[in-house]
């Protein structure tokens, strides 16, 4: 038995879609491979699913952009405008200044330079010893910066000590005051002990004697 004809229309269903969607891709890529085999065809193929993921299929033998080119040229249809046009120039160009800088760098690092002549290999050294130049010239300003900044720290260091030492003197002299106090008084109490009682209660009643009189 045959398999039915199914009717050519979208499937709602999305698991049976993805399914289908799936399996015809493969299908089309398959029969693109075979007749460029087959045929000796230049074959092109771009297919972007709903999702938005492309997936595609160019002749091994036939870059893609001759084959867009002869399609240009058959068709007489413009496959993208002139701003398209300048930003792919722009592209080589950036390209091409990417190349001569890594092909500059290479000889800086005294690489690739047997090709160079002599007024070249003279360029190359003058830009050497520039380079040089301000490599040294950095690196001593950088060297300053440090000095200074230890220097900095160095009195920032001496000033918090000077703090630290005025507070434990403050905090010391305290300390001696208070002891001083504590031996005058236990002084003057030792004294007051050792006095006949006469002589301690006089300052205190000078007018005793003549009230006895």
């Amino acid at each position: 038995m045959g398999r039915g004809k199914i009717e050519i229309k979208r499937i709602e269903n999305s698991s049976n879609r993805q399914v289908t969607y799936s399996k015809r891709r493969n299908g089309i890529i398959k029969k693109a491979k075979e007749i460029t085999v087959l045929c000796d065809a230049q074959v092109s193929l771009v297919v972007f699913a709903s999702s938005g993921k492309m997936h595609e299929y160019c002749s091994p033998s036939t870059p893609l952009i001759d084959i867009l080119d002869k399609y240009h040229k058959q068709s007489g249809k413009r496959l993208w405008d002139a701003k398209h046009e300048n930003l792919s120039n722009e592209m080589d160009r950036v390209k091409k200044e990417n190349d001569n800088m890594q092909i500059e760098l290479r000889r800086l690092r005294g690489e690739d330079i047997t090709s160079l002549n002599y007024k070249e290999l003279m360029a190359l050294e003058e830009a050497l010893e520039n380079g040089l130049t301000g490599v040294r010239e950095k690196q001593s300003e950088l060297m300053k910066m440090m000095r200074t900044n230890e220097r900095m720290m160095e009195e920032e260091t001496k000033r918090l000590n000077y703090e630290l030492y005025q507070k434990e003197m403050v905090a010391m002299g305290d300390s001696v005051r208070e002891m001083d106090n504590g031996y005058n008084n236990q002084r003057m109490r030792d004294f007051n002990s050792q006095m006949p009682f006469a002589f301690r209660v006089q300052p205190i009643q000078p007018n005793l004697q003549e009230r006895n009189n």
